[in-house]
């Protein structure tokens, strides 16, 4: 799968903001709770909840470290374990997804595919860097790692740069047998067309699937198709709802209440209303 992926340069990171990528935290698989629990509750050991959904603390293995850590949510706690993209969002953006729609993107960032809790530290460390550039502190974890990496980028149709492909390539030899994950929400796309099986004739460009909507809370989609054979296509999700109206940048909730009379709740850190008085837990969610 490796050998599969496009070797190119890094792209420009010109454009590149959180927000090409979607809302925080969809409920990819439709189950009641947004995949960062849902990836809190996969991996914790000891979970105690509030409600149906929401995690409350647990201990994590953390597999970059190898070490134990108690979480406990709130402020000043929750940001000890954190929910990491293997593969980093801007790294993507700048091999690729910059193609995909707003649907493949948002995709991308809540496939549990692509998603790991981890310590907040290690994953402080790691920033938007590849596997040329960082790698787990825990050597016994770095295999499932890069094949993770692997998989995301062969599932969303991205690329690698050269340094990039020779670290992974470093790392697998170790672990020549190790599993390629993968994704239950997109189709891994098609290996490209290499030179000496292309045709007399050019071959286009390819070309992204077209969104079923700008909606911001885009579910589910097969990534954008390169020019090849396809693999067998998943069926078509249900589309997305409606996405909540995008408040003016000056505006202030005097409480939750308030909040979701305006259809805006949740909201997020960074989004306008936001303030650390609404969000009592201290988990960058307010209005939950």
């Amino acid at each position: 799968m490796l050998e599969s992926l496009p070797v190119k340069g890094r792209a420009a990171k010109t454009g590149y903001d959180r927000e090409q990528f979607g809302q925080r935290w969809l409920d990819i698989d439709h189950n009641g709770c947004d995949t960062r629990n849902d990836i809190l509750a996969g991996q914790l050991i000891g979970v105690e909840k509030q409600g149906t959904c929401k995690v409350m603390s647990g201990v994590l293995t953390d597999p970059y470290t190898g070490d134990l850590i108690a979480f406990q949510r709130g402020q000043g706690t929750s940001e000890l374990v954190q929910i990491d993209h293997v593969v980093a969002l801007s790294d993507a953006w700048q091999k690729g997804a910059q193609a995909l729609t707003p649907d493949q993107r948002a995709t991308f960032a809540n496939d549990p595919l692509n998603l790991l809790a981890v310590d907040g530290h290690a994953n402080a460390q790691k920033r938007d860097g590849d596997a040329a550039t960082w790698l787990p502190a825990n050597k016994a974890f770095r295999c499932e790692y890069v094949a993770r990496q692997v998989a995301v980028k062969a599932t969303y149709g991205l690329w690698v740069t050269q340094a990039e492909h020779d670290a992974i390539a470093r790392v697998l030899t170790g672990c020549p047998d190790e599993p390629a994950p993968v994704s239950e929400y997109a189709t891994v796309a098609p290996e490209p067309v290499r030179t000496e099986d292309a045709a007399d004739a050019a071959t286009p460009a390819p070309q992204p699937v077209p969104s079923e909507t700008a909606s911001a809370k885009p579910v589910p989609v097969a990534p954008a198709p390169a020019p090849s054979k396809p693999a067998p296509a998943k069926p078509a999700p249900a589309k997305p709802a409606p996405a909540k109206p995008a408040p003016p940048s000056n505006v202030f909730y005097q409480n939750c209440t308030a909040v979701r009379a305006a259809g805006a709740a949740p909201l997020y850190a960074g989004e306008p209303g936001y303030t650390r008085k609404l969000d009592r837990d201290g988990d960058g969610v307010a209005c939950e």
